[in-house]
């Protein structure tokens, strides 16, 4: 099923191209018309985006690629999963494909990983990374409940603590990286940040534990519906959180403690 979004409209009928020799003289005007109708540019589903063979699959939007707007748009949404999440889903399975990874779970391939691997270090964080971003994100507005409220509480005070805490680290972090709530070895919460497709899975991490929360702060997660304007896309971002799968994921993380 496809979907056309009406894309640009050029108001412009002619664009004046100059050639010039070797005098710096004008010698040639050139007229080249633009496009007169609308550009559409066609956006399918998320579940016509299959990866190629592999150990590792996508994981499932349960949702449309309309379904996050405002906040996050349909076309920022479709190339964000269907054109980068694909890709490092596509290098991972190539990179593992006839190795003794290939069968190894994605936690066990990142936390054993040679940092000077730098294809396998960058395509399996990628990979990890966009799989929990995809997970934790809803249509609907939800607030932490259960066993995660009560520890947010504990560890910060308040939700609204968190809340301005992981907005400001995600604000601050500059350049291509990712800002984390994980569960650490100690069973505590705790906000943290890497760079590029790091993550706090990996023997570099300041701050080694599970994650359960991550926000995206690659360009190409933003720049499409706010340019500049990251603080816009953050604070979008925060309002679309499933609390619920983030409830779940420390639940997991907490089980897994004893074993560090």
């Amino acid at each position: 099923m496809k979907r056309n979004i009406i894309g640009f409209t050029f108001t412009a009928s002619l664009l004046m191209l100059f050639s010039c020799n070797d005098n710096n003289k004008l010698t040639e005007v050139v007229e080249v018309p633009l496009p007169t109708k609308e550009e559409k540019i066609t956006i399918g589903t998320p579940a016509d985006v299959k990866a190629d063979e592999g150990s590792f699959a996508l994981t499932k939007l349960p949702f449309g690629y309309d379904a996050l707007a405002p906040g996050i748009r349909s076309l920022t949404l479709e190339t964000h999963y269907s054109k980068h999440y694909l890709t490092y889903t596509n290098n991972l399975n190539k990179e593992i494909a006839s190795t003794e990874l290939e069968n190894a779970s994605i936690e066990d391939i990142l936390k054993k990983l040679d940092m000077n691997n730098t294809k396998l270090r960058q395509n399996a964080g990628g990979y990890y990374n966009h799989t929990l971003y995809f997970d934790i994100l809803t249509p609907k507005e939800q607030t932490p409940k259960d066993t995660l409220a009560g520890s947010i509480n504990k560890e910060f005070g308040s939700f609204n603590n968190l809340t301005t805490q992981f907005k400001n680290e995600a604000t601050k972090q500059f350049g291509s990286g990712w800002v984390w709530l994980v569960v650490d070895r100690a069973g505590k919460l705790q906000i943290t940040t890497t760079e590029n497709q790091d993550n706090p899975l990996m023997r570099n991490a300041l701050i080694p534990g599970t994650p359960i929360l991550g926000i995206d702060l690659w360009e190409h997660a933003y720049y499409l519906d706010y340019q500049n304007r990251k603080g816009s896309y953050i604070d979008a971002f925060y309002k679309l959180i499933n609390w619920e799968k983030v409830n779940e994921n420390y639940k997991t993380a907490l089980t897994k403690v004893k074993k560090y």
